[in-house]
């Protein structure tokens, strides 16, 4: 379709040329090919940078989908091994904060 556009502006500017003074409606529709043509070449092209920016976008996504599945198993095998350890320090501290409160306690008494 584009191409047939183009064959029609061409064959209507070498009309133009050749009848430019002989029919100003001619000339009017010459312009007003040329214009759609325009139009059409710079529909196109943002239809194109659309679908180029679409796409990379969803490779974008395919790639994240990618690193987090890579990462999940690597983030369960952490804590895993973190458990144990916080765990343990969670209880280390609550018998410290026990110890201080019966300090404190027999402080006051």
């Amino acid at each position: 379709m584009k191409f047939s556009l183009a064959a029609l502006v061409v064959v209507l500017a070498l009309a133009h040329g050749s009848q430019a003074a002989q029919s100003p409606e001619v000339e009017k529709l010459a312009q007003y090919f040329q214009d759609l043509s325009a139009q059409l070449t710079s529909t196109t092209q943002e239809l194109v940078q659309k679908m180029q920016s679409e796409t990379f976008v969803e490779d974008g996504k395919a790639q994240l989908q990618q690193i987090q599945a890579q990462l999940k198993p690597l983030a369960e095998n952490m804590q895993a091994q973190l458990k144990p350890l916080v765990d343990n320090f969670q209880a280390q501290m609550e018998d410290l904060f026990r110890k201080v409160m019966d300090q404190t306690k027999s402080l006051g008494q």
